[in-house]
């Protein structure tokens, strides 16, 4: 098992061959797209999609997909703003209550999923509606204004950057390092491919499964955190526009929907390409549902090309197993 390797996937590069062209393209068709102001207003958003679908990575990487992102993040913006409501001196209450209660969501999805049975979908659809209680309970589906602490926190500039791309940047890296670099990452990836095989090997499989909705929990919470900062008045349901582009970019990264290897910075490169896609479609007059189009095929693709691509690497992981026995 020691032996198997989970490089950076061909599908990674590839996303950023297809981001470059389409900032080329955007070049040719709409400068005013890549204008100082065009882009410091994407980048944000850009940054809190990428770090919003590292947490759906690490779900998909098991096998699962979660459908309760659009609950997470509402939840997590409504806890920001709604508990300091413009009290600066609330906010470090406001954050940990944030914590407690998406990595508390994400550590009960799991659980359901791994010690009960019920499936990822039907378990995450059940939470998202109970979060969705939640966010109605707290805000009465009133939006506040975010604190002008957190404002500053997140939308200040350090080299020409807003800190929220900055925060971004550094979660990612430190995520990918840990799955990719330390050996408890290698057995997470290792468990998602075959878990079977896994368990074959000696591996302690639910212990990573459940981790991965844990991490997914506080990936939203920072994702959260970034997104109050950034949107002055962000709606109580704000998180419903990311639970589609999570699992496009997840899967314009090159993870496969099927569990097994991915990469944290390649899904970053799929944030990116949405967004900037999303950004030339408002400087033109083409449809916007030309987005959810790109979306939905990049799932529809990345489902079937992924599942060929994850059949050998199922069958190396059975290989080693057996020669254990």
């Amino acid at each position: 098992m020691g032996r198997v390797r989970f490089g950076w996937p061909s599908a990674a590069v590839g996303i950023w061959i297809a981001t470059l062209a389409l900032f080329a393209a955007s070049a040719v068709v709409q400068p005013q797209s890549l204008s100082l102001g065009s882009l410091a207003g994407m980048l944000p958003f850009a940054a809190i999609l990428a770090v919003v679908a590292a947490g759906q990575t690490l779900i998909v990487q098991q096998g699962g997909i979660d459908l309760s992102v659009p609950g997470m993040v509402s939840l997590g913006v409504v806890m920001l703003t709604r508990i300091p409501n413009g009290d600066e001196s609330k906010l470090p209450l406001a954050v940990g209550l944030c914590v407690v209660a998406l990595v508390g969501a994400g550590l009960l999805n799991g659980l359901i999923v791994n010690r009960i049975g019920i499936t990822p979908i039907v378990t995450t659809l059940g939470m998202n509606a109970l979060l969705f209680g939640l966010v109605i309970f707290i805000s009465g589906g009133t939006p506040r204004d975010t604190t002008a602490l957190l404002q500053r926190l997140v939308t200040d500039t350090l080299f020409g950057l807003g800190h929220v791309v900055w925060i971004a940047l550094v979660v990612l890296i430190v995520l990918q390092v840990l799955v990719k670099h330390t050996a408890p990452g290698r057995r997470f990836e290792a468990v998602g491919a075959s878990r079977a095989a896994a368990r074959a090997a000696g591996f302690p499989s639910v212990r990573y499964e459940i981790a991965a909705y844990l991490g997914a929990g506080l990936m939203y919470c920072i994702g959260s955190l970034l997104l109050a900062g950034v949107v002055k008045t962000p709606s109580a349901f704000q998180g419903n526009t990311y639970l589609l582009p999570s699992v496009a970019a997840v899967v314009l990264g090159g993870t496969s929907l099927l569990g097994g290897p991915g990469s944290i910075i390649a899904t970053a490169g799929g944030a990116l390409f949405l967004t900037q896609l999303q950004q030339l479609l408002r400087t033109t007059d083409l449809n916007a549902g030309v987005v959810l189009i790109v979306q939905a095929l990049a799932i529809a693709v990345g489902v079937a090309v992924n599942s060929v691509r994850g059949a050998p690497l199922q069958l190396g992981l059975w290989r080693r197993a057996e020669a254990r026995r």
